[in-house]
């Protein structure tokens, strides 16, 4: 029998539309302690994802969905801290539409923002690579117009991924790129567990009225 190698064919991901969207934050995912290198510095931090799915019409006012019909979905992954320059907490004040108190800054819960609504601004930026990337740069409250016309229903289950108690069955469904990052934090292989399974060659994309929190 030949052995015959071809292509898989062009990639036929659809990156989220630029622009401004409304959005649901469906999961969380804890990503542990990643490596992280910025101006040649490198440092190891607590990294967590926010997974946000969309709705709305594009620029040609079709719907911003999947081939199945789905909404589109976007991540950003964030540093694990509330600290006064952290990127999580001044995207968690705009979401808000309000700073932390004190006594939240002591400790916030993130579960909290599970299944909430925000507007989100999508850009096209280059990565480190020279690759063009789709981003999460702002995340905002929703306006009053938008809720007074009324927020549609969600369409994703509303899940946390921790690495202390792992869902495996969703642990499972995480692309290999994902899977491969939280293997390799110390807090998954001090939990014993096997290495996440190695992705393959090519790049990968690792990519209610008021919020209540």
């Amino acid at each position: 029998m030949a052995l015959i190698a071809k292509s898989s064919g062009e990639n036929t991901f659809v990156p989220v539309p630029q622009g401004m969207h409304l959005a649901r934050c469906y999961r969380i995912i804890d990503m542990g302690t990643q490596k992280s290198e910025y101006q040649g510095q490198v440092k190891h931090l607590s990294k967590v994802m926010l997974q946000f799915e969309i709705h709305g019409n594009d620029d040609d006012n079709k719907p911003i969905v999947t081939q199945k019909g789905e909404p589109m979905s976007i991540s950003k992954n964030f540093t694990l801290s509330l600290a006064e320059k952290a990127t999580l907490r001044k995207d968690l004040q705009t979401w808000r539409g309000r700073e932390f108190t004190e006594d939240e800054l002591r400790g916030f819960e993130l579960k909290n923002v599970l299944g909430a609504w925000a507007m989100i601004s999508v850009i096209k930026a280059l990565g480190n690579n020279g690759k063009e990337y789709t981003n999460i740069a702002a995340i905002m409250s929703v306006p009053s117009a938008i809720k007074k016309a009324g927020i549609p229903e969600g369409h994703n289950d509303l899940t946390l991924f921790s690495i202390d108690e792992p869902d495996m069955a969703l642990f499972d469904s995480f692309s290999n790129g994902l899977k491969e990052k939280i293997g390799k934090s110390p807090e998954w292989q001090s939990r014993g567990k096997s290495s996440a399974p190695k992705a393959p060659a090519g790049p990968f994309d690792d990519m209610e009225d008021d919020i209540p929190f």
